[in-house]
């Protein structure tokens, strides 16, 4: 099973590829997500909670890892990132259940049990 920091690598990887290719492209939705990221209502840690829910209800693996480690960074807990997944769940229904998949795989990864209880 590939490990969520082998996806992370992959998104590096695949931005740096489209910069080099279509630079006009990636720059102008990198920008777009800066500016919807910038806003100060929202903590960083509640926009990753947020950006969680979403990448499970949109089935992304990707985004997943991303979003789980941006969460873990910013201070939030494996409970938080876990109820944001369930959330997802409620609206997304069965096929986002299977997304909590490597949404507990980029928990144990990024946020271990036994580092934050």
């Amino acid at each position: 099973m590939t490990s969520m920091n082998e996806r992370i690598q992959d998104i590096t990887a695949l931005t740096e590829r489209l910069k080099s290719k279509y630079p006009a492209e990636i720059n102008s939705f990198l920008g777009f997500m800066g500016k919807a990221e910038s806003g100060p209502a929202l903590s960083k840690a509640q926009k990753e909670i947020i950006n969680v829910a979403l990448s499970v209800a949109a089935q992304c693996e990707w985004c997943i890892a991303l979003h789980v480690k941006g969460a873990a960074a910013a201070g939030a807990s494996r409970d938080e990132i876990m109820e944001a997944g369930f959330l997802a769940v409620l609206m997304h229904g069965g096929p986002a259940l299977m997304y909590l998949t490597p949404l507990t795989s980029a928990l144990d990864e990024f946020l271990p049990e036994e580092a934050h209880g």
